[in-house]
C-alpha cells in the first residue's frame, strides 16, 4: 500500500512541477509577441511613414518590383552583381554600347576594354585552367572547355585597370592575352 501511495504523491507533484512551466511558457511566448509587436509600432510612430508602409504593404509583386526598379533610378542606385564574375560580365555588357558612344563624340582615352585569351602554353595549361576558373566563377569542367577553346572572349567592358591585372596575371602563367 506504501508504494502505490508514494507513487500517487510522485505523480502528483511531477504534475504540479510541469503545470507552471507551461503556463508560463506560453505566457512568455505571448509576451514577446506582443514585445514584438510593440516594438513596431514604436518605430513607425511617424504617420508619414506608416502611411507609406500601409500602402506599400498593399502592392502587388509586380508593383513592388515596379517601385524597386524606379527607386534605383532616382537615387541612382546601382545593381549589385549576384554571382560574381560570371554575372558581373553579361551585365556589364549591354552598358557597354552607352558608353561608348559617349566616348566617340568627346574623342577621350578608352577606359573600358574587352579581354581576349589567344593560346596558352602546353605545360602551363593547368594553371590557365585555375586561373580562368577563378576569375570568371566558371566549373572546372567549364574552365578547361574555355581555355581549349581558345582563342575566347574572356571579360567585356572591363576598366584598365583590372583588364591590366588579368593581362598581367595569365601572361604570367604562359597564356597569350590581348586587350581591345
Amino acid at each position: 500500500m506504501s508504494l502505490s501511495c508514494r507513487y500517487a504523491a510522485q505523480c502528483c507533484a511531477r504534475q504540479l512541477r510541469a503545470a507552471p512551466i507551461r503556463a508560463s511558457s506560453s505566457l512568455l511566448q505571448h509576451q514577446r509577441m506582443t514585445r514584438r509587436y510593440n516594438s513596431t509600432d514604436a518605430a513607425a510612430a511617424s504617420p508619414k511613414i506608416s502611411a507609406i508602409v500601409d500602402q506599400i504593404s498593399q502592392l502587388t509583386l509586380l508593383e513592388t518590383a515596379d517601385l524597386v526598379a524606379s527607386l534605383k533610378s532616382r537615387l541612382n542606385i546601382p545593381d549589385l552583381p549576384v554571382g560574381g564574375f560570371a554575372a558581373a560580365a553579361p551585365a556589364a555588357a549591354p552598358a557597354a554600347p552607352v558608353e561608348e558612344e559617349e566616348a566617340a563624340p568627346a574623342a577621350a582615352e578608352k577606359t573600358l576594354f574587352s579581354v581576349k585569351l589567344m593560346s596558352f602554353d602546353a605545360g602551363s595549361k593547368p594553371k590557365v585552367i585555375k586561373e580562368v576558373k577563378n576569375m570568371l566563377g566558371l566549373s572546372l569542367v567549364d574552365s578547361k572547355k574555355f581555355v581549349e577553346s581558345a582563342p575566347k572572349m574572356m571579360k567585356e567592358s572591363v576598366p584598365k585597370d583590372e583588364a591590366e591585372k588579368i593581362v598581367a596575371t595569365l601572361k604570367e602563367l604562359g597564356a597569350v592575352v590581348t586587350m581591345e
